[in-house]
């Protein structure tokens, strides 16, 4: 079964996102910011990660310029889920190797279809 983590410091909207893929039988977790996303990862390494870009701290760029070049981690879907409807946002996330990018807020629908492109459903 493949697993999900949820990289976003606003707890509510990390949390839905939980809920909609636990009904699309996509065991989820969530990490509140940055760092914990980082340390959830290293505990646990998930088959896709939604990340938000606007956190303190660390940006979601820095968090995925990690996750890209860490060998462990280089392979697996990183989708951005950002409210930020900026082109060059999107541009960005693309460019440093995100599979995805998706608006806040998120519909099932489109996460679903998000899912089957990344060829975990």
């Amino acid at each position: 079964m493949k697993r999900a983590l949820v990289i976003d410091d606003n707890k509510v909207a990390a949390d839905i996102l939980c809920d909609f893929l636990n009904l699309l039988d996509i065991p989820a977790r969530a990490a509140y910011g940055p760092r914990a996303g980082l340390l959830a990862v290293a505990d646990q390494k998930p088959d896709i990660i939604f990340l938000d870009i606007n956190m303190p701290g660390l940006s979601g760029f820095e968090v995925l310029g990690f996750l890209k070049r860490e060998p462990a981690t280089e392979q697996v879907p990183v989708i951005v889920v950002t409210a930020d409807d900026q082109v060059q946002t999107a541009a960005n996330a693309l460019k440093e190797g995100a599979q995805a990018v998706m608006l806040k807020p998120l519909s099932i629908e489109a996460l679903e279809a998000a899912l089957k492109s990344a060829h975990i459903l």
